[in-house]
């Protein structure tokens, strides 16, 4: 399925994920956020509604150009200012250590390469700044062989998007420290989705060490 078509499936389907609760967990994702955030890959702006009313500014970068009209659209409704811009996880237009923090969900399932994404966060980053994330990832045990086998194949259907995804291997490796990480099926109970393994919660990324 091309990027295009996987677009507008993504935005017919994703309100039915809400009214099942992510939006609850858009809201626990997003609490206690404030100052200036960028959130990458913003697709439709589903989580507009739910950023707290301390967030000063919003920059949500979203490279497909359908969701980027359907995320400006969303944003002039958003209870916070949001600016809606185009950019990838791996070249945010934006200058270094200019937020507080960057929110990512559903997208590091589908960069094409999580370590150049995660290092492009690290940038924005002010000192001190966190990662905010809510992930589909790869279970452990036969569950995780399964979403292995399938992986290939889900990709090519649903625009890229990998369930064999480590998410927090590849944060560990790539220097951030998880300061919380709770894991969740969704919906509750499911039992055969491949996107059901999640993961939601907050990492810093450390200090990388100066010259000798």
């Amino acid at each position: 399925m091309s990027n295009a078509i996987f677009a507008r499936f993504f935005d017919l389907v994703a309100a039915r994920g809400e009214q099942r609760g992510n939006a609850d967990l858009r809201r626990e994702l997003l609490a206690g956020l404030s100052g200036r955030v960028v959130e990458v890959g913003a697709g439709n702006g589903l989580n507009f509604p739910h950023y707290p009313p301390d967030v000063a500014e919003v920059v949500a970068v979203e490279p497909q150009p359908y969701l980027r009209g359907k995320a400006a659209a969303a944003a002039r409704t958003a209870p916070v200012g949001i600016r809606v811009v185009d950019g990838t996880a791996e070249r945010i237009p934006l200058d270094d250590s200019c937020a507080d923090a960057v929110v990512v969900s559903g997208v590091l399932c589908s960069v094409r390469d999580p370590r150049a994404a995660l290092e492009e966060f690290r940038r924005v980053l002010r000192p001190g700044g966190r990662l905010r994330f809510y992930e589909h990832v790869r279970a452990d045990g036969g569950f995780g062989r399964r979403q292995d086998l399938l992986a290939p194949l889900w990709a090519r259907l649903m625009g890229g998007c990998r369930v064999d995804r480590d998410t927090v291997g590849e944060l560990e490796r790539a220097g951030y420290r998880i300061e919380r990480c709770r894991r969740l099926v969704f919906p509750p109970g499911a039992r055969v989705s491949v996107v059901a393994p999640r993961v939601i919660g907050t990492a810093l990324p450390l200090e990388r060490p100066g010259p000798a």
